[in-house]
């Protein structure tokens, strides 16, 4: 059995506008996202986040126990549920516009030994709940793994360089990150992706990943970079395919014990990339799934075997 799974972050409603047509609202957030991801595809996922006792709170609420993923205690006190307004261009692209707030308390999240945390996105950056956040991970290192998914979004995140501190003293924590190409050409401009990704491995995580919207995957591990092509589908809109790869991602390090406890860190410093792969070509499955459905929707494992 791999290990139980805690995921930190916001949890919202994502507004979908299209070019044309009827707006409609699904839950999302990156880190929803992921824990969605992560329950559909087997594991024991937990969240911990800030809804508010709104139509839009008890929806995601609902959801949340649809997919057998537990609302940790003290998740529903915001003053109201957080939105993000997702426009779409003719390609399927998001673009997005926030109404949101972010607080926590860390004493409500134990992580245990032995489990994994993942965190990300806007949550991690924006005060007064991001310290709250950099605590959790700090608390939990000794005992746990990390995960850590920077998902950018400049409208709230400030000047790059102002991020990046806090970003980078994630990504030191973390010991799996995966971004963007987006997020690298905001926080690093001008600078290859090979590069940035050497300079991640420097502070620290032993897998860093950046995606590249419909083209490779680059991934280095083990001191070494692979690259790996994007499975073919068709694109009804992108809303949450970043998170579904990063979900497809731990997924497969966890069912091959790479996270956990300390020796599950230390078996995927030392990792083949044959075991790496197979994890990372999981994450493009999921991914290339998700895109050819609206919002975010991520596969089950099911889904997986049936699209093999």
């Amino acid at each position: 059995m791999s290990a139980p799974v805690t995921v930190v972050g916001e949890a919202l409603i994502d507004i979908v506008i299209p070019p044309s047509g009827t707006t409609v609202e699904h839950a999302g957030g990156s880190p929803l996202n992921v824990a969605i991801g992560l329950a559909r595809l087997g594991h024991d996922t937990r969240l911990a986040t800030h809804l508010g006792t709104d139509a839009r709170g008890r929806r995601i609420a609902d959801l949340l126990a649809a997919e057998s993923i537990a609302l940790l205690p003290g998740s529903t006190s915001a003053a109201r549920t957080a939105t993000a307004a997702a426009h779409l261009d003719a390609a399927g692209v998001a673009t997005y516009e926030f109404d949101f707030a972010w607080e926590l308390d860390p004493a409500s999240v134990p992580v245990g030994d032995g489990a994994h945390l993942h965190v990300g996105s806007i949550s991690a950056t924006t005060a007064p709940g991001s310290a709250a956040v950099l605590d959790v991970v700090r608390a939990a290192r000794s005992g746990a793994t990390i995960s850590y998914d920077p998902n950018a979004r400049p409208s709230l995140m400030g000047e790059p360089a102002e991020a990046r501190t806090t970003i980078e003293r994630l990504i030191g924590l973390a010991h799996v990150v995966k971004a963007s190409d987006e997020d690298v050409r905001w926080l690093y401009p001008g600078t290859p992706v090979p590069q940035v990704l050497a300079h991640w491995a420097s502070l620290g995580p032993s897998l860093c990943a950046v995606t590249q919207g419909g083209e490779e995957a680059v991934v280095l591990a083990a001191g070494e970079v692979q690259r790996f092509p994007t499975l073919p589908t068709t694109v009804v809109d992108t809303v949450g395919a970043g998170d579904s790869f990063m979900a497809g991602l731990l997924s497969g390090l966890l069912d091959a014990g790479l996270l956990g406890d300390g020796a599950a860190a230390e078996r995927l410093r030392f990792a083949e990339w044959p075991v790496i792969a197979a994890a990372v070509e999981r994450a493009l499955a999921c991914a290339a799934i998700t895109v050819s459905r609206a919002g975010a929707n991520p596969p089950t494992r099911a889904d997986l075997e049936v699209d093999v």
